[in-house]
């Protein structure tokens, strides 16, 4: 390995462990905070902020941004940009995309089934099973769309781009996680504790592909 990529990769290296630790301490927090009773005023600050903007109009967009997170939607969408890999001849992409997502949405079910969350009852727009904590469309979205952002980024060269992409994919993210807010079937604080255990899980995933890669080009 030439000198300048074993910095570049120590770098690479130290900024997953960094963005690793970060989101695990985030999502001990919250955690924490929900098993103390102590997110009501978080909660509820960012559910009635959120909400006050409700309107017919905005409520048909949210429905729909919604959707791209939904457990339903990904999986359909997943063999098709897996069978996309496998055609360009990119089989390890495809592995560890099918390891990120599907092993995400495991792992969230693991995490509501530890906490046992029940859904907010504030203005439901939309109906919904299952615990609520944390949010399975904010931990799906941020593997899925997150992971493919990366996958592009690795083979995208125009600075511009890389720029757009990654823009677009994270206003994406974000957005579903508002909408599940606005919709009223999670609160802010699933939404986050989602965010933080599936940027956690993207980026071993992420160092997991990266150190398969390099390995086979060395």
């Amino acid at each position: 390995m030439q000198p300048n990529q074993a910095l570049l990769t120590g770098k690479y290296i130290l900024t997953a462990v960094v963005i690793v630790l970060l989101s695990i301490l985030i999502f001990v927090k919250f955690a924490h905070d929900l098993q103390e009773n102590q997110l009501e005023r978080f909660d509820r600050t960012y559910i009635d902020w959120i909400q006050s903007h409700i309107s017919p109009k905005l409520t048909v967009w949210m429905k729909g941004i919604t959707l791209f997170g939904a457990f339903q939607t990904l999986f359909v969408l997943l063999p098709v940009s897996v069978s996309l890999m496998v055609w360009r001849k990119k089989k390890w992409e495809a592995l560890f995309f099918v390891v990120a997502v599907t092993g995400g949405m495991l792992f969230n079910q693991l995490l509501k089934q530890i906490f046992e969350r029940e859904r907010p009852m504030l203005r439901r727009i939309v109906e919904e099973s299952g615990y609520s904590f944390p949010s399975g469309h904010s931990m799906a979205s941020i593997v899925f769309y997150g992971m493919l952002a990366m996958l592009f980024l690795m083979f995208v060269k125009s600075p511009v781009l890389k720029l757009l992409l990654a823009v677009t994919a994270g206003c994406l993210i974000i957005m579903i996680g508002v909408s599940r807010i606005y919709l009223g079937v999670h609160y802010p604080s699933d939404v986050v504790a989602g965010f933080a255990a599936g940027a956690a899980w993207l980026t071993v995933c992420g160092v997991g592909l990266q150190a398969v890669l390099v390995s086979r080009r060395s």
